[in-house]
C-alpha cells in the first residue's frame, strides 16, 4: 500500500516538473528560429511607430512660394543598431565600423544644416553616436527598448513655459492676422482704378474673398477651417506682387487713415446704439412679469373686501426687526422678502412693510395673500394714500433732467420720508428690491451708531469694483457745492442700509432733503436720482458697516469674485442689467434665482422659468 502512493506522489510531482519545463523549451526554441534579420526588422518597425514624434522633431522642414516639401527621413541612433545588428552574422568588425563613421558623417551633415536645433540636442546626439560606436554589434530588443523609455529629455526652460502659456492664451492671433490682411488687401484695390482689370487686382481680388468665405464670423483659431493657412500664404503672395506694383507709401497710408476713422466712427456709433438698447430694455418691463401681475390684479378684484386684507399684526411693535422695501415688481418683492425671512434665525420677529403705488399694490397684495410669510409679519402699503409728500414734490420730481422714469417716481425718493411713514418706529432696514439677502442680519439691531443717522458700506475704495466718487454725479465747479461739501468724502451705497429714525427726527434730515432738492432742481446741481441728494442729505451722517453687510456690482461687469458674493450677507444687483431681465448676468442670476418659485402655478402660466 506505501509503494503504491510513493508512485502516485512520484507521478504527480513529474507531471508538475513537465507542465513547468515544456512552456520554457517551447519558447526557446521559437527564439532561436527567429533569425537576426527578422529581429531588426521588427526593432525598426517598433521604433517607427514609438517614437515616431522624435523623427517629426528632428526633421528639417524647406519652405518656398509654392508651399511645404515632405520630411526628409532621418534615422535614429536604434535604427542605425538595428542595421548592424542585422547584418552582423555577414559583416566584419571593418564593416561594422566603417557603417559607424557613416552614420556619423550623415548626423553631423544634418545638425550643421539644422540650424534651429538648440544646443542641449546637438549634445545629446553626439553622446548618442559615439555611446552605439563603442557599444557592442548586437543588441537585444528588450535593451533597445529600455533605452528609449529613458531616453534623456531635456528639461524644458521657464521661458519656454511663459511661451507656451502665451499660445495657449492667443487664441485668436491667427483671425487677427486674417482680419488684418483682408484690410490691406481692400485698401489696395480702393487705390486700383475702378476699371482695372490687370492680373495683379484679379489675383487681389480672388484671395480676398477666398480669405473672406474662410473666415467668415469665426472669432477663434481653433474654429478656423484647414485649408486657412494655405490661404493666407496665397494672400501673402499675391499682396507682395501687389505692393511692387503700386509703391506709393503716402497714398496707403492716407487710405489706411481713412478707413481707420471710419471704422472708429462705426464703432462709436454701434457703441452708442448698444447702450440705447440696453437702457431700453431695462426700462421695458418683460412679458412674464406684465402677464403675472395682470393675473394678480384680476384674481385681486375677484375676492371679497373683506378677504382682501393681509391678517393684521403688529406693525409698529419697535422691539420686532422692521424691514422696509419701496418697489413696483412682484417677483422682485417677492425674492426680497422670502430670502430675507428664509435666511433669519428668528423668522417670528421680522415685520416686513412693502410699500407700492396704485398701479401695483393689488397685485403685489394678491401674491402675499396667496404667499404669506409664515411666522413673519407683511404689511403692504400704498405711497399714492400716504400724506408724505409736500404739494410741490412731485412737480420738481417731473422737473428732473432723466430719461429713465423710475428715476424720478415718488417711489425712488419716499426713502427720505421714512420718519413720517413710520412714526411710531426707532430702528428700521431699508432694502433695494434688487437685493438678496444670504445671512441672518438679527446683528444689526443691536448695533451702536455712535450717534449717525444711516448705517452703509463705504464704496470709496479705488480699484475695487463698488468704487464711486461723488464729483462724478455733483457738480462741485458750482460754489455752493464746492464750499459745503468735500468731492474726496467717503461715498457709501444705498441698497441694503440701516437707519436710526431717532437721531433723523431730533436733526430734521427730511427738512434737509426738501431744501437741497429744491435748491438742486433749479440749479441743476447733481443728476437725477436718490444716490447724489442722500450723500448730500447725510453728509457726515453715515456710520461705516463691514463690507460683508452688502456686496455690490452684480449688476454689471464690475468683476466681484464668487468668494465674496458667497460670504456676503446682503447682496446687491445695482445697474441696469437686473437679474430678471434677460440681459442680466448669468454667472450672478443663479444667485438670484434660488428664491425665485419657479413652481408656482401662475409663474408658469406666464412662462417665468429659469
Amino acid at each position: 500500500m506505501n509503494q503504491i502512493r510513493r508512485w502516485q506522489r512520484i507521478l504527480i510531482l513529474s507531471l508538475l516538473l513537465l507542465s513547468v519545463l515544456a512552456p520554457i523549451v517551447f519558447v526557446s526554441n521559437r527564439l532561436k528560429s527567429i533569425t537576426s534579420v527578422d529581429r531588426g526588422e521588427f526593432i525598426e518597425e517598433l521604433s517607427d511607430i514609438t517614437y515616431k514624434s522624435d523623427d517629426l522633431r528632428l526633421t528639417a522642414i524647406e519652405q518656398d512660394e509654392e508651399g511645404l516639401k515632405e520630411p526628409q527621413r532621418i534615422l535614429q541612433d536604434q535604427e542605425f543598431n538595428s542595421l548592424v545588428s542585422s547584418n552582423s552574422s555577414d559583416k566584419s568588425n571593418d564593416t561594422v565600423q566603417s557603417i559607424e563613421r557613416d552614420k556619423t558623417s550623415f548626423l553631423s551633415e544634418i545638425n550643421g544644416g539644422n540650424n534651429h536645433k538648440t544646443k542641449e540636442e546637438q549634445s545629446v546626439i553626439s553622446q548618442q553616436t559615439t555611446l552605439s560606436s563603442n557599444a557592442e554589434v548586437k543588441f537585444p530588443a528588450r535593451d533597445i527598448q529600455l533605452k528609449r523609455k529613458t531616453e534623456f529629455r531635456p528639461p524644458s526652460g521657464k521661458s519656454e513655459k511663459n511661451t507656451r502659456v502665451q499660445l495657449e492664451r492667443a487664441t485668436d492671433e491667427r483671425v487677427k492676422e486674417i482680419r488684418d490682411k483682408i484690410i490691406q488687401a481692400k485698401a489696395y484695390l480702393n487705390l486700383a482704378l475702378p476699371g482695372n482689370n490687370s492680373q495683379i487686382v484679379k489675383e487681389l481680388r480672388v484671395r480676398t474673398k477666398e480669405l473672406e468665405r474662410a473666415i467668415g464670423d469665426v472669432t477663434k483659431d481653433k474654429y478656423l477651417p484647414k485649408s486657412s493657412p494655405n490661404r493666407l500664404k496665397a494672400m501673402e503672395a499675391a499682396l507682395y506682387k501687389v505692393s511692387r506694383a503700386f509703391h506709393n507709401c503716402p497714398a496707403i497710408a492716407t487710405k489706411l487713415q481713412a478707413m481707420t476713422y471710419k471704422t472708429e466712427e462705426q464703432a462709436r456709433a454701434q457703441k452708442k446704439q448698444a447702450a440705447y438698447l440696453m437702457q431700453l430694455a431695462a426700462r421695458t418691463t418683460p412679458k412674464g412679469l406684465h402677464c403675472l401681475s395682470m393675473r394678480l390684479t384680476t384674481e385681486y378684484f375677484a375676492l371679497d373686501h373683506e378677504k382682501r386684507q393681509l391678517f393684521q399684526q403688529s406693525y409698529n411693535n419697535p422691539d420686532l426687526y422692521h424691514y422696509v422695501v419701496f418697489s413696483d415688481n412682484v417677483l422682485a418683492c417677492a425674492v426680497v422678502v422670502n430670502s430675507t425671512i428664509s435666511s433669519s434665525k428668528e423668522p417670528g420677529k421680522i415685520v416686513y412693510h412693502v410699500v407700492t403705488d396704485s398701479l401695483n399694490y393689488p397685485a403685489i397684495s394678491m401674491w402675499f395673500l396667496l404667499n404669506p410669510g409664515g411666522r413673519a409679519s407683511i404689511q403692504i402699503l400704498n405711497i399714492d394714500e400716504m400724506n408724505v409728500f409736500p404739494l410741490e414734490h412731485a412737480k420738481l420730481l417731473m422737473m428732473q433732467n432723466s430719461s429713465d422714469p423710475r428715476i424720478i417716481s415718488s417711489l425712488n425718493h419716499a426713502r427720505f420720508f421714512l420718519p413720517d411713514i413710520f412714526p411710531g418706529l426707532n430702528k428700521i432696514v431699508l432694502f433695494d428690491h434688487d437685493v438678496v439677502v444670504q445671512r441672518d442680519l438679527s446683528r444689526l439691531w443691536s448695533l451702536d451708531m455712535k450717534g449717525k443717522v444711516v448705517g452703509a458700506v463705504e464704496t470709496c475704495l479705488e480699484g475695487e469694483p463698488s468704487f464711486q466718487s461723488m464729483d462724478t454725479v455733483i457738480n462741485f465747479s458750482d460754489a455752493w457745492v464746492a464750499q459745503k461739501f468735500d468731492p474726496k468724502a467717503c461715498t457709501w451705497a444705498f441698497g441694503m442700509n440701516l437707519f436710526d429714525l431717532k437721531e433723523w427726527r431730533r436733526q430734521d434730515l427730511t427738512s434737509v432733503y426738501l431744501k437741497y432738492f429744491d435748491l438742486g432742481v433749479k440749479r441743476h446741481l447733481w443728476r437725477a436720482g436718490s444716490l447724489p441728494i442722500g450723500w448730500l442729505t447725510f453728509f457726515g451722517q453715515m456710520y461705516p458697516l463691514e463690507k460683508i453687510w452688502n456686496v455690490v456690482g452684480l449688476g454689471h461687469e464690475s468683476g466681484v469674485r464668487a468668494r465674496d458674493i458667497e460670504k456676503a450677507a446682503v447682496i446687491h444687483y445695482d445697474g441696469i442689467m437686473k437679474p430678471w431681465l434677460d440681459i442680466g448676468i448669468e454667472k450672478y442670476k443663479r444667485y438670484w434665482n434660488i428664491h425665485v418659485p419657479y413652481h408656482h402655478p401662475y409663474l408658469q402660466r406666464c412662462n417665468i422659468h429659469d
